[in-house]
């Protein structure tokens, strides 16, 4: 009977420091809108995402964007994305991890001479929402190591939580670290390799849901992304907005 009480003991308060923790943890989302107005982000952090050096949305008096992309692989896509960009005269922050880095060293560098920024997504990918300061830690300046070690140069100070998932805590490691951590206004399902959106829906979407200082996150592992970003850029362009570095928002 010692022994039943002594495992239920343990196991509550196993379950309780859990559901502690996990309400420490959160994942980044926002409502949208079809109004070309600003969404309504994660409520229930905003006194959090107040106190740190956070990034998710520029200026909304005027029709400003920030294009980012993320990545954890290159699947043939990266290419095409550059030359639209640079067709375009666009600039954008390519959020990737440390194993992109290695396996698509000369990938990086044309991001970076191409004058876009290559910002931190951590070494290895984890959910960093959940690790210790030393933990964390090792993810950004592991990531770091990498990047100079593949530049040549100092990264940009600018870190994407991997899959959105943040905590008080990460906040301030990553402060403490001199990042800006950055969210997005803008986002769509585009990261499904086997489910793809079509063009006419990609652009739609856009067009509906866009506003004046959305921070864009887009998968440059989309092949639709890839196929419709010169279209895209062009109909934003026509409609007034014009692309801002997120080292504009420091």
């Amino acid at each position: 009977m010692k022994k039943v009480l002594s495992l239920s003991l343990t196991l509550f308060i196993f379950s309780s420091l859990f559901t502690s923790f996990a309400k420490g943890s959160y994942d980044w989302y926002f409502k949208p809108n079809k109004t070309n107005t600003k969404p309504e982000v994660i409520p229930e952090a905003k006194e959090i995402l107040n106190d740190h050096s956070v990034i998710y949305y520029g200026s909304g008096e005027e029709k400003t964007l920030y294009l980012t992309f993320d990545a954890g692989y290159d699947n043939g896509y990266h290419e095409a994305i550059l030359d639209t960009l640079k067709e375009k005269q666009v600039t954008a922050a390519f959020f990737v991890d440390g194993n992109f880095l290695k396996r698509n060293e000369e990938l990086a560098k044309r991001i970076v001479a191409e004058g876009h920024l290559l910002c931190n997504h951590s070494k290895s990918h984890p959910d960093t929402s959940t690790l210790s300061k030393e933990e964390f830690t090792e993810q950004l300046t592991g990531w770091e190591e990498i990047y100079k070690t593949v530049v040549g140069s100092e990264p940009p100070k600018f870190f994407r939580p991997p899959m959105g998932k943040f905590s008080e805590n990460s906040l301030s490691f990553a402060d403490e670290l001199g990042y800006k951590t950055v969210f997005w206004t803008y986002a769509y399902n585009d990261w499904q390799n086997d489910k793809q959106p079509s063009k006419d829906y990609a652009l739609s979407n856009l067009k509906e849901r866009i506003h004046p200082g959305a921070v864009i996150l887009l998968h440059s592992t989309s092949k639709t992304n890839s196929e419709i970003l010169g279209e895209a850029l062009d109909m934003l362009i026509s409609e007034g907005y014009s692309f801002s570095s997120l080292a504009s928002l420091q």
